[in-house]
């Protein structure tokens, strides 16, 4: 289950900057392609993104993640980049084991 948790934080970390392109680049050349990738990015962000969170409240228990540690994991997923931080500093040597 870690690795699918670390496949996870990677695609939901894409998925958060590709929806942050189609808001920021996207949006201000073209905003009826915008307007069409709106709904299924927005829709993959949020599934990967619910997935992250069960994931983790599956996980912290068997990870024997502290509050400190948890509370970083669940922040880390509403921060640009912050689910790749999980995943280098909390996922990478314990998914190859």
């Amino acid at each position: 289950m870690l690795k699918i948790f670390k496949v996870t934080a990677i695609l939901e970390g894409i998925s958060y900057l590709v929806l942050f392109a189609n808001m920021l680049i996207i949006k201000t050349n073209n905003p009826e392609l915008y307007h069409t990738l709106l709904r299924p990015l927005g829709m993959t962000h949020g599934v990967l993104f619910i997935g992250y969170i069960v994931l983790a409240f599956l996980l912290k228990k068997s990870q024997n993640w502290d509050l400190k540690t948890f509370a970083i994991i669940l922040i880390a997923s509403l921060i640009p980049f912050g689910t790749f931080y999980v995943e280098k500093k909390y996922l990478e040597n314990k998914a190859n084991a």
